[in-house]
């Protein structure tokens, strides 16, 4: 247990979010998603919703803010159908734990699958919600105005 940690984010998790550099994506996805067959580093968090686990990463991950879209959703199949509801909740915690606003770019289904392929990482969690799945591109911390502890030469 470490101070000021989600309790969800496990030691592998916390690896691959400190290993992961500027530009690089991690995609949360649902149950249903083939993340077994795209995925090049894949770990799980079971028991949690995609969203939960969204808010849980954001406290730590910074979005990437030279890119217009950070953050890319799936387009749904059927043109007609509605804005899936994990969209407006994604928003909100984005915009929440981000504190500007983000714009959430949609990707076609198989050029979701793509980019899931060429990502860093993929999170799979328990939620049954269709399209329950979000790509997030990292960004960069600047460094502390004072350091955290001395100085080394």
């Amino acid at each position: 247990m470490l101070k000021g940690i989600n309790p969800i984010l496990g030691p592998e998790i916390l690896h691959i979010l400190a290993s992961m550099g500027h530009g690089d994506e991690i995609i949360l996805t649902d149950n249903n998603f083939p993340a077994a067959a795209l995925a090049q580093r894949l770990t799980r968090l079971d028991g949690v919703t995609t969203t939960t686990a969204l808010q849980a990463i954001l406290t730590l991950f910074p979005l990437d803010q030279y890119v217009k879209s950070p953050v890319a959703v799936m387009s749904t199949v059927d043109e007609n159908d509605a804005t899936p509801e994990t969209y407006a909740d994604f928003q909100n915690i984005l915009e929440k734990e981000h504190s500007a606003p983000v714009q959430m770019e949609w990707v076609e289904r198989f050029a979701f699958y793509e980019r899931a392929r060429a990502a860093f990482a993929i999170v799979v969690t328990s939620d049954a919600r269709l399209y329950a799945n979000i790509i997030l591109k990292k960004g960069v911390i600047e460094a502390p105005s004072k350091p955290f502890g001395k100085e080394r030469i």
